[in-house]
């Protein structure tokens, strides 16, 4: 059987690309349904704040913005001890929190034993609402490619039934704030 997985976005979405690891969570969960042992959720910018949530999994799938080579749109993958060096320099405008959240679980001996970071490389993250459009067309392969890592990972999503409900689905103010949206 496998360990549980958190599958975690973050990012700003009021930072253009910043946001896409929280977009695509956010559209995972209205497609998707995580089977038992799944928490998919939006962790936005919250950094340290997620430090007891990143603690109590062995598994981690973190979704995020991530500087590497490439144009913009291009898939990353990170795996393992890489993930702590990406969020100290690769990850976008929201790293320090990022940065602080790995090296905490590192300091304290609790950084999940398997931990991948899936993201794809922002055009812009300054101020400003929505994904530029390189990003939005990447979009649907980052949420296929965190599928699949899912599904990898001993733990298949199943598409979401029309009777199932998302909690948080319809509040805005939860997604512009970074709170957790998750299902029940």
């Amino acid at each position: 059987m496998a360990d549980p997985l958190l599958v975690l976005g973050l990012g700003n979405p009021l930072c253009q690309d910043d946001g896409v690891g929280v977009m695509a969570v956010a559209r995972i969960l209205e497609t998707w349904s995580p089977g038992p042992g799944v928490k998919v959720m939006e962790g936005g910018t919250l950094g340290l704040w997620l430090l007891p949530l990143l603690e109590s999994y062995r598994t981690v799938v973190l979704v995020d913005a991530i500087r590497a080579d490439g144009e913009p749109g291009t898939q990353v993958r990170i795996e393992g001890e890489e993930v702590a060096r990406a969020a100290a320099h690769r990850l976008s405008v929201h790293q320090v929190g990022v940065g602080d959240l790995m090296d905490a679980a590192q300091l304290r001996g609790t950084l999940p034993p398997t931990l991948i970071l899936i993201g794809v490389v922002p055009e812009a993250v300054s101020l400003g609402l929505g994904l530029t459009p390189r990003v939005e067309r990447a979009l649907p392969l980052l949420i296929e490619r965190v599928v699949e890592a899912c599904a990898e990972l001993g733990h298949p999503l199943r598409p979401r039934m029309d009777d199932e409900i998302l909690v948080g689905a319809d509040d805005g103010l939860r997604r512009v704030l970074g709170m957790p949206l998750e299902v029940r």
